[in-house]
């Protein structure tokens, strides 16, 4: 659906590509009788699995029952208040009111509400969020529901929010600083242009000057009274709304919501809440920015139109034709990036929801060379053939199986689908009156319709989305082009010229087998079960591994993964650039007989998507796909292993355009891009592996050799693991193992990874990039070394990257005021040789950077001395079991676990000893953890304007 609903289908179904139900369920899902047609003038029938229900005083709830996750539950406040309500002395409070929520209400003073919430298992940021918009806020909160107190709490949290944030004086003040560092990490060329054009194609209305971060003067000097009056005005609960969404007791949850939000009181003078609007204008706005700061020149041009409410089952037809159209176009505009000569580097166009009372046609490319009249033609010029010749059967036949299948895999995981999936729907319906359909509801629906659905209908929408009134163009451009750059008037004309000489659409598709012959099937030559954690090793006759976990987490969905070691490592310098894009140029060229255009067209309607890819230390392949669609998926396994095709055309088309990019970026290069390069290459202690990519580095890519090596990394399929997570049958799928995985090529070859000898340097470094004319900083502290491999040492650094967050959060951020967010992470590597790598990064005023660096240097040092507070211990835990309840039904989380596991070598049962691995992290062991990952080798990176 064109709302939050489609929105939310579309996610689900992405998560779930890889992604199915069995397929005794796919098959009574469409033997199921179909509900009586009703007439497109009836109302869209609301979800009758939530329940709704509004207060004496105003406010709405939603809630729905769902057991995805088990013992969880979403939590939502929602205030019809955003930033376009704000008045003039208000320019920033609306955010800055989402903020003091977390610092202090009636039944939570000051920082109780975090600390409760962490102690509780909720990550502060993580899990524990809240965003501001132009006409909403949302207070978005995850609970667990097998803690009565606990739940009852953050419903408390909740109400407080409502109406009982106490809006401290002394808090005020102190939040000042840490909204201004949010403001401060919004600056950029991105944000001085849109401050340019907004006032264009929002045609001077309220939001082209209500941006939600406000003005930095107001948030720097407001009263306390102003944003007082601005939360008593606005903050009300007929403007409220509560979504609960969850593994609960829906009536149970009713009557909470009941007793803790009825006391509200009811607004007795409600000022009324104004709509506002973008008025139309009949002329083509043109707005051309530059900054010394963009990297590439990018044309967006925008048709707006009023904005279409879905309120009856023809509206609901209606969003499904343009779902057709969009999904039609798109890929026409995607097959213009694969040819030999593209005419841009990256190119869409689309029709969606946009801002206010108005949806938009936007057609957007990125230009290439600076080539701006051609990136314009090329892009409207599919357009204009859609208008001029139409699309043709055979695209409409595949997007109506692909969205039908979308849909399918929504319905067939309507028992699995998580409730942060649901709760988007309910914020769109009450901020926003968008549908709310019952998943099944709406699966019988396009079933109903979709088949009459024409062409000529579709076709249709070009006329209506392109039209000269309501037109918009920006163009963004580096400043050092600005005198290469069209006039106002020329711009108009590319656009207004756009779709001469033009020819139909060839619609270029291949029906043939994947494979001309099946593969000689291998045989299981031995098994090994793991009962404890419900996996089994399979050894295949070719020396391939198969690791087997069937789960029923998610109905429509397996999960796969393969590797093995050797990698980019294997080659000499001279071929580095052919050997870490071969995976890149193979899948471009397709697979077999089918080109990449072809081979996605031959897809239509399966779920499933298989990726080849090499790394510095192994190659390997990943993917996933719906039970039904598993033995196609390892097809085109085998396929990308024995049958690599090559397409000249396609890599070249592609490597012209990484080209034209990476020069752009290293004329106009962003200061982050050159604080994160700096930070790679010293790393990386300057080897030529860890340099930024330059065009002269594509120039030594030969498309014969990195096919070559891609042909050299996947011979051998007996090193190779192949895990296997998700909805099957272990019995049932052996044969299919047995001949795709048993039927890949052996040499026996034992290879492995090289040293490339890659270490940071020792010892205490320094560097300071001095990029861009914001006031901002950047700062990260490195910390590396030779790390022990065991389990009890890699929760020892999850343990103290955790407390120390904690810690820095608590004293740059709520005490100093000096960070809006710092970050305490450790990662740990086996291969080539056992290394951790911690780092601690924060963005501050540049004038605070080395005050900052000391207080983080100090926390450092308490806890060399003194070790963790016992309480910041206890989050830690209570977030990390938390965390592993909802991780151990999950897919992706035992797909990623179990090929890593056996990647290291090392047990895969390893996941059971987590309760007692967490018992060994005390006081003295972050004490002891401090001690030895933050040690001697420390690199401090700081990124500073220009000329300070």
């Amino acid at each position: 659906m064109h709302s939050t609903l489609l929105k939310s289908l579309l996610f689900v179904a992405a998560l779930n590509v890889p992604g199915t139900v069995t397929t005794a369920l796919a098959q009574t899902a469409r033997k199921a009788a179909p509900q009586p047609r009703q007439p497109l003038t009836a109302p869209i029938p609301f979800d009758r699995d939530v329940k709704v229900g509004k207060l004496p005083n105003g406010l709405t709830y939603y809630i729905r029952k769902n057991a995805e996750p088990a013992n969880r539950a979403e939590l939502r406040l929602v205030v019809r208040a955003g930033s376009v309500l704000e008045n003039d002395a208000q320019q920033g409070l609306a955010h800055f009111m989402e903020h003091m929520a977390f610092n202090g209400t009636k039944n939570f003073p000051k920082n109780e509400l975090v600390n409760f919430l962490q102690s509780s298992g909720i990550r502060f940021g993580a899990d524990l969020n809240a965003y501001t918009s132009f006409d909403e806020t949302v207070y978005e909160l995850p609970v667990p529901t097998d803690s009565a107190n606990v739940f009852e709490q953050s419903m408390q949290i909740l109400e407080d929010w409502a109406h009982n944030v106490t809006l401290d004086p002394a808090e005020v003040e102190k939040e000042r600083g840490v909204v201004l560092e949010e403001w401060r990490l919004g600056r950029g060329a991105q944000q001085r242009m849109r401050d340019k054009y907004f006032p264009f194609i929002l045609n001077n209305s309220r939001y082209a000057n209500r941006l939600p971060i406000g003005k930095d003067s107001i948030i720097r000097n407001f009263k306390p009274a102003v944003l007082r009056d601005f939360y008593k005005t606005w903050y009300r609960p007929d403007l409220m709304a509560v979504v609960a969404v969850g593994d609960f007791d829906v009536n149970q949850v009713e009557a909470m919501i009941r007793q803790k939000f009825g006391r509200i009181p009811k607004a007795t003078t409600p000022l009324p809440r104004p709509t506002f609007t973008i008025p139309p204008h009949k002329d083509t706005k043109v707005v051309i920015v530059t900054d010394n700061e963009q990297p590439n020149t990018i044309v967006q041009i925008i048709y707006k139109r009023p904005q279409l409410k879905e309120k009856t089952l023809g509206d609901l037809r209606s969003d499904i034709v343009r779902d057709l159209f969009n999904g039609m176009l798109g890929n026409r505009i995607q097959e213009l990036t694969q040819q030999a000569d593209p005419p841009f580097l990256y190119g869409y166009s689309n029709y969606g929801s946009f801002l206010g009372n108005l949806d938009a046609f936007t057609a957007f490319a990125v230009a290439k060379e600076g080539n701006i009249e051609r990136a314009i033609r090329a892009l409207l010029d599919e357009n204009a053939r859609v208008k001029q010749f139409g699309f043709t059967p055979t695209e409409l036949a595949r997007a109506k199986t692909d969205l039908l299948r979308g849909i399918e895999q929504a319905y067939l995981e309507r028992d699995k689908t998580r409730s942060a999936n649901y709760v988007g729907e309910y914020v769109g319906n009450f901020t926003d009156q968008e549908p709310v359909v019952n998943i099944g509801y709406y699966f019988d629906f396009v079933k109903q319709h979709l088949d009459g659905i024409k062409l000529t209908e579709v076709n249709g929408l070009v006329d209506q989305f392109i039209r000269n009134e309501n037109r918009a163009v920006v163009l963004m451009a580096p400043e050092k082009d600005k005198a290469k750059l069209p006039s106002v008037e020329q711009v108009i004309g590319y656009v207004d010229a756009a779709g001469q000489g033009l020819t139909a659409y060839n619609d270029n598709v291949l029906d043939k087998p994947l494979l001309a012959k099946a593969p000689v099937p291998g045989k299981i030559i031995s098994e090994q079960k793991l009962d404890k954690i419900g996996v089994t090793e399979l050894r295949l006759s070719n020396g391939v591994r198969v690791v087997l976990k069937p789960t029923n987490f998610k109905n429509d969905q397996i999960l796969f993964s393969g590797n093995s070691l050797g990698g980019t490592s294997r080659y000499e310098l001279a071929d580095f650039q052919s050997a870490r894009f071969a995976s890149t140029l193979v899948s471009l060229g397709g697979t077999g007989e089918y080109s990449q255009v072809q081979l996605g067209k031959f897809l239509a309607g399966k779920a499933l998507n298989v990726s080849p890819y090499i790394g510095e230390l192994n190659e390997g392949v990943s993917g996933g796909t719906a039970p039904k669609d598993l033995e196609t998926a390892l097809q085109l396994l085998y396929s990308y292993f024995t049958q690599p095709r090559k397409d000249a055309d396609v890599v070249a088309g592609f490597l012209s355009n990484q080209k034209s990019a990476l020069a752009n970026q290293l004329a106009t290069p962003t200061p982050q891009k050159v604080f994160q390069d700096t930070v790679s290459v010293t790393l990386g202690n300057n080897n030529p592996r860890r340099q930024p990519l330059t065009p002269a580095d594509l120039d030594r890519i030969s498309l014969d050799r990195a096919l070559q090596i891609y042909n050299d990394r996947f011979a051998d399929a007996s090193n190779f693991t192949f895990t296997f997570v998700g909805n099957f049958d272990p019995i049932k799928v052996r044969p299919l193992l047995e001949t795709y995985l048993g039927g890949l090529p052996s040499t026996q070859s034992n290879e492995t990874f090289r040293d490339l000898g890659i270490r940071a340097p020792e010892g205490q470094l320094s560097k300071t990039v001095r990029r861009g004319v914001d006031p901002k900083a950047s700062v990260q502290l490195v910390y590396t070394g030779n790390f022990d491999w065991t389990p009890e040492n890699a929760v020892q650094v999850d343990a103290l990257a955790e407390v120390l967050e904690i810690k820095l959060i608590e004293k740059l951020r709520e005490e100093e005021s000096g960070v809006y967010g710092v970050s305490a992470s450790g990662v740990y590597g086996r291969y080539p040789v056992p290394r951790y790598t911690f780092r601690i990064n924060f963005g501050c005023a540049p004038e605070n950077v080395e005050k900052l660096v000391a207080s983080v240097n100090r926390e450092v040092a308490k806890l060399k001395a003194t070790g963790a507070d016992a309480k910041d211990i206890a989050k830690f835990k209570a977030e990390t079991q938390r965390e592993q309840e909802v991780q151990l039904r999950d897919n992706n989380f035992w797909l990623s676990y179990l090929a890593n596991q056996y990647y290291n070598g090392d047990d895969p049962q390893e996941v059971l000893r987590q309760p007692e691995l967490l018992k060994t992290v005390t006081v003295e062991s972050t004490k002891a953890a401090a001690n030895t990952y933050l040690g001697n080798n420390l690199i401090k990176f700081v990124l500073l304007p220009t000329g300070q």
